[in-house]
């Protein structure tokens, strides 16, 4: 991993060493938010709810907006801007004590991620097509360390605010927003002003927005990735959903689900670049995604089925289940990053890959509701209901490869 690093070059590593540092940043404090409103702050049930809901939509459901300003600007000045956002929204969400005062800094800090998250994956998908075209070494190496990197500050984000936790959730806020502009300080220093490779605003910088998402609309095949990438985000979205609620009937205390999320982060650190190395040896970008979504599928028909078990105290379900999720993110994940530049206009890189968030963000927004009902309805054999969302999303997975850099219709 290291020597992978010190092959793909300064910018490719500011990049990847961002994303490592957006995610602790991020951890160190988002935890314990939910927590904070309902105990520090004695707010109601319902209202926590609607906190922590509008801090997800101004996030994932504008990363469009994000996308489209990384296209116009540059990814330069839309991270500078996201990253100077978030310091502001975490500085005030540790002072804030009243409602207003929560949600506006609640929603500050989310589209603060909405601008910073998909400048730096559209620029570091760019910068891994270069690196494939320049060195031949497969851009989903490169997008397997920019995961990676995700996942190990997901790891260490938690336990760190945990202990700052012990100063007060505004230490917690405070330290998350030192660690914001540490990346704005590296921004500003190491991001060149025009990253290589990328286009300039040219005349699609003066196009409407209507004449901007025209194309958008009419590329088949980006709009089947979508589903099929909705369909797994749903899927993975039942680590917050249907697994706690599985530990509980099988333990009667939540108590495990902190371990099994910190199994799930170790396991993707320890076997995603050996494995999706395997995977990319044999297999097309179609491929690897199709199968990572019959992965999902079977984690879930296989936890039904094991639900009667004592095995492990009850969690041998649990653990098949955040084993097959997490071996399917790993094949996911980077190979969507890495098809999205071949099926789209490379001035449109920002606008697409910003879309591929917020809709299957609103999937999951939309699904969860349903699957919630489901859960409470059928108990543990809705598990075996829920193998037939990624199943659809293996059947939406689009035929064609695509063209790098010209995008598909």
């Amino acid at each position: 991993m290291l020597r992978d690093l010190r092959e793909v070059g300064p910018l490719l590593r500011l990049l990847i060493g961002s994303q490592f540092a957006f995610n602790v940043g991020f951890f160190v404090v988002l935890p314990y938010l939910a927590a904070h409103l309902g105990g520090a702050l004695g707010l109601a049930g319902w209202l926590v709810g609607l906190v922590l809901g509008l801090r997800t939509f101004s996030q994932q459901g504008l990363f469009v907006v994000g996308g489209a300003l990384t296209d116009r600007f540059g990814a330069r000045p839309v991270v500078v801007v996201g990253c100077v956002l978030r310091v502001a929204g975490f500085v005030w969400l540790g002072f804030a004590q009243g409602t207003a005062a929560v949600i506006g800094s609640v929603l500050l800090v989310g589209f603060a991620a909405a601008l910073f998250s998909p400048a730096v994956e559209t620029e570091v998908a760019r910068q891994a097509v270069r690196h494939e075209q320049a060195v031949g070494t497969p851009r989903t190496r490169v997008l397997a360390l920019f995961s990676v990197a995700g996942q190990a500050g997901t790891l260490i984000g938690p336990p760190l605010g945990a202990v700052l936790l012990l100063g007060g959730f505004r230490a917690a806020c405070l330290v998350g927003a030192g660690v914001f502009l540490l990346v704005l300080a590296g921004h500003l220093r190491l991001m060149p002003h025009r990253a290589p490779g990328a286009p300039t605003a040219g005349d699609s910088g003066r196009q409407s927005l209507r004449e901007r998402l025209r194309p958008l609309w009419r590329n088949r095949p980006f709009l089947w990735l979508c589903l099929a990438y909705s369909a797994y985000l749903l899927s993975y979205n039942q680590l917050y959903l249907a697994l706690p609620q599985e530990v509980e009937r099988a333990t009667g205390t939540q108590t495990a689900l902190g371990w099994l999320l910190a199994y799930a982060s170790l396991l993707y650190i320890a076997v995603q670049l050996p494995l999706l190395g395997w995977a990319g040896a044999r297999l097309s970008h179609r491929g690897t995604l199709r199968w990572g979504l019959l992965l999902v599928a079977a984690g879930f028909s296989v936890s039904a089925l094991l639900m009667p078990t004592t095995v492990l105290g009850g969690l041998l379900p649990s653990v098949v289940f955040v084993s097959a999720l997490t071996l399917s993110q790993v094949l996911i994940v980077p190979t969507v990053r890495a098809w999205v530049p071949d099926l789209v206009d490379d001035r449109q890189l920002g606008l697409f890959t910003g879309t591929l968030s917020s809709l299957s963000g609103l999937v999951v927004l939309v699904g969860s509701v349903p699957i919630g009902a489901l859960l409470d309805l059928a108990g543990p054999w809705a598990w075996g209901v829920l193998a037939l969302v990624p199943l659809a999303g293996a059947l939406c997975v689009p035929r064609s490869e695509g063209t790098p850099g010209h995008g598909a219709s």
